[in-house]
């Protein structure tokens, strides 16, 4: 009867705060009258706002779940990667940023029609859709995890009620409704993270039992070894970090409409270093999260790590703290997923529809761009039902579908700042090849290539990016005609 007690109580906790995420959303996030407000907020959101929405978007339950079972089956090392990360805005602030703020522009990959044209727009535009649906789709299939432990439903149930509740607010207020939430959510999946810490470590016998970590090397978090087969190492950390979070937050749209939605160019690059700063932070939490878990014993011989948070949330932690650590963890992945569907309907609205009809009536395509939501949302959730690999941790399997497809979007921005001999049929072609080599590297398990498997993933973006930049400045070299940049063309930078 008390376990049944325990479980109603969290479930109401949990129903009563999507209830208020969802009121909130909505409340905050006015009216809608045209793509601009639903897609960009009306350029009108606070620096400060974006910056935690961007924290937010790329946490999710991925860094909830996974990364404090990364910490609690291994170490810190994690961490490096986001010491990379940092490196990697600091670049994107300096160098890719200025021109998505020079003229107006709708999504990311506008400037690479300035640049080489509407082909090549329409090209990166479609790997973005591409990844984003598959990346999205494993996120849909990680906030189901929580929500099947504590409810005892089955993945399914959880995959579509998640989809459901996302897609309301989402819907109905656009970019300012997600960021809002996004910002409430961020409190609310940092809270649990220290709640969990405290009383892990109380079941551990006080902060004293570190010492014990230490002892087992649980607590270390720098990796100074060279090495393309470890993934966890401080080059790796540094230098794929790097660029996987310039590709991310430099060529993404995901990220790169949030900035867009920014006052202008300073408030953007304060956003987004800002949140290169926080996110260290926010893993270096986590990943301790981990390690009280495995000082508490919660991480018992063979619990898939994905498991182990959410199962000592709602074992351990008390009646109603429980239910709202739960919540903090659906709420802060389904931040993820609404930034998505609106990113996808932007991409999709603008890129494709009305770039092929030539329809540019604002009334008429925020109908489209909500009709494009709702497409988005059957086609994550319908991943999240068939994809699913239960056997990687659910933050990896992303980064590597990321991976894929990240090296040919950042190459193709490389191309156009730094290559003036690169036309649109090159920077077509050496996307292509770049993901086409990148499947066999990404995926090589299944492909029984044992060789590739022992490539570490941080080193995925690095070579894809490579291997892109290569192939387009070979072709550029190889066409007759290539040796100027078109009339009226500029180079991506500026």
């Amino acid at each position: 009867m008390e376990d049944l007690t325990l479980r109603l109580l969290d479930l109401a906790v949990i129903v009563l705060y999507f209830v208020a995420v969802v009121a909130g959303g909505l409340l905050l996030a006015g009216r809608q009258k045209d793509t601009a407000d639903y897609f960009l907020g009306r350029h009108s959101l606070p620096w400060w706002a974006i910056m935690l929405s961007i924290v937010a978007t790329e946490t999710s339950a991925l860094t909830v779940i996974s990364v404090p079972g990364l910490a609690a089956l291994g170490n810190l090392t994690f961490v490096q990667l986001a010491f990379g990360y940092l490196v990697g805005r600091i670049g994107v602030a300096a160098l890719l940023l200025p021109g998505y703020f020079d003229g107006t522009q709708e999504t990311a990959y506008e400037r690479l029609e300035r640049r080489f044209g509407p082909r090549a727009r329409r090209a990166a535009s479609a790997m973005f859709l591409v990844t984003r649906a598959l990346g999205d789709s494993v996120r849909v299939f990680a906030t189901a995890i929580p929500l099947a432990i504590i409810t005892h439903w089955n993945l399914t149930v959880g995959i579509l009620a998640v989809g459901v509740v996302t897609i309301f607010y989402t819907w109905v207020g656009g970019l300012r409704a997600v960021v809002w939430v996004d910002v409430i959510q961020l409190g609310v999946y940092l809270l649990g993270g220290v709640a969990t810490l405290i009383v892990a470590t109380n079941h551990a016998g006080g902060f004293g039992a570190f010492g014990a970590a230490w002892d087992h090397h649980k607590l270390a978090f720098l990796d100074f070894s060279f090495s393309f087969a470890h993934t966890y190492t401080l080059w790796g950390g540094l230098i794929g970090g790097a660029l996987l979070s310039a590709a991310s937050h430099g060529t993404d749209h995901l990220i790169v409409q949030r900035l867009l939605a920014a006052h202008h160019l300073r408030d953007a690059r304060k956003a987004l270093i800002g949140s290169g700063v926080f996110i260290i932070f926010q893993f270096a939490l986590f990943l301790l999260v981990g390690t009280s878990l495995w000082l508490s014993g919660a991480a018992l011989p063979g619990t898939p790590g994905d498991r182990i948070y959410p199962t000592f949330v709602v074992h351990q932690l008390p009646t109603g703290l429980s239910g709202l650590v739960v919540a903090g963890i659906l709420a802060a992945a389904m931040s993820t997923v609404a930034s998505s569907l609106n990113s996808l309907a932007s991409a999709s609205t603008h890129d494709f529809y009305a770039a092929l009809t030539g329809r540019r009536d604002a009334g008429h395509l925020l109908k489209v761009g909500r009709g494009m939501t709702l497409l988005w949302a059957a086609i994550l959730v319908g991943g999240a039902l068939l994809f699913p690999d239960r056997q990687t941790p659910v933050v990896e399997l992303a980064l590597k579908i990321a991976s894929l497809t990240y090296g040919g979007l950042l190459g193709s921005y490389l191309l156009g700042s730094f290559w003036p001999r690169a036309h649109e049929r090159d920077v077509i072609v050496a996307m292509a090849v770049g993901v086409l080599a990148m499947i066999p590297v990404v995926f090589a398990g299944r492909f029984g290539l044992e060789t590739l498997t022992r490539l570490a993933w941080p080193w995925d973006v690095p070579l894809g990016t490579g291997v892109t930049v290569a192939v387009g400045i070979l072709s550029s070299i190889g066409w007759a005609d290539a040796k100027r940049l078109p009339a009226g063309r500029r180079r991506i930078g500026g």
